[in-house]
């Protein structure tokens, strides 16, 4: 598994832990992406100690390498084959879970948490990490107990999502499982039968040509990969890729390509998808037209 690892361009796993619920479903997830990489599992708790008096910053430490001890245990149980590494940190959870990320690890995160990651519903840690992601980061969804069915799905706006579609085909190569390639876009408000039909049919000859490209790069470099392609117009686009992904064990898409809004990875639509997807969904960061096409 590390040499399909080295060929697929996959780094460490690194996730947050603090004890939550939502926290230890990310671990589950991280976990086993780590064991179908070959790769190691980064086990990361931040105290964020700025404000602590001395006394408190002992405890507060004690208590996390307490955690992490714990958690590393029961991994190892588990999956003694797995190169655990505990990190405690002084500081932030986000720059934390960054740092220990390096330059290309992922970064697995729960959707709600607490303690030394708290509220990871978005707008506290969970945004920071999202938002401002130099690697990928993968925000854990969906039910508990809901049945995989093995595939990877990705989003694919226009030829500059190739280096998500990569991603997303190192998943689903990891997997053995069957890649989904999906392009929305908007559809224009309703302005009569004919007009509609017109249009429609104008942009959606339009649209379809964004994704032949892409399919034929995946195939030239991942031959093996199995890969189906479709596109389709919707009055919302992430209100079309939330429905996409009941079918789905992975949902990867590229981060916002310009900065604004919520930080330079997260716009509207991936704030949505990451708040209502109903599997796992893996963030891409991205940084300007052209970002996508590079490996």
């Amino acid at each position: 598994m590390a040499d399909a690892t080295e060929h697929l361009g996959l780094g460490r796993v690194v996730v947050g832990v603090d004890g939550s619920p939502s926290a230890s479903a990310a671990l589950e997830w991280a976990t086993a992406e780590a064991v179908l990489r070959g790769s190691g599992l980064w086990l990361v708790h931040a105290t964020g100690n700025d404000a602590l008096s001395r006394t408190e910053i002992d405890r507060s430490r004690r208590a996390g390498l307490e955690l992490l001890d714990r958690t590393a245990e029961t991994v190892a149980a588990r999956h003694p084959e797995l190169t655990v590494v505990k990190e405690l940190s002084d500081g932030s959870p986000s720059d934390s879970l960054r740092s220990a990320a390096s330059l290309s690890g992922t970064i697995v995160v729960g959707h709600r948490g607490r303690g030394g990651f708290s509220s990871l519903l978005l707008g506290s840690v969970g945004l920071e990490v999202t938002a401002g992601a130099t690697t990928p980061v993968v925000v854990v969804r969906g039910a508990a107990e809901r049945a995989e069915s093995g595939a990877v799905l990705a989003a694919v706006r226009d030829e500059n999502d190739l280096g998500c579609a990569r991603a997303a085909a190192r998943e689903a190569m990891l997997r053995r499982a069957p890649l989904r390639l999906l392009h929305v876009w908007g559809t224009a408000p309703y302005n009569g039968v004919q007009a509609a039909l017109r249009n429609g049919s104008r942009e959606s000859a339009e649209h379809l040509d964004v994704v032949p490209n892409v399919v034929e790069r995946l195939h030239e470099e991942f031959p093996a990969l199995k890969l189906q392609a479709e596109g389709e117009g919707s009055r919302s686009v992430p209100g079309a890729l939330v429905e996409a992904s009941r079918d789905a064990d992975l949902l990867v898409c590229g981060g916002r390509r310009s900065p604004g809004y919520l930080g330079p990875t997260l716009g509207r639509i991936t704030l949505s998808l990451v708040q209502h997807a109903h599997c796992p969904v893996e963030l891409i960061p991205r940084y300007g037209p052209g970002h996508g096409s590079t490996s």
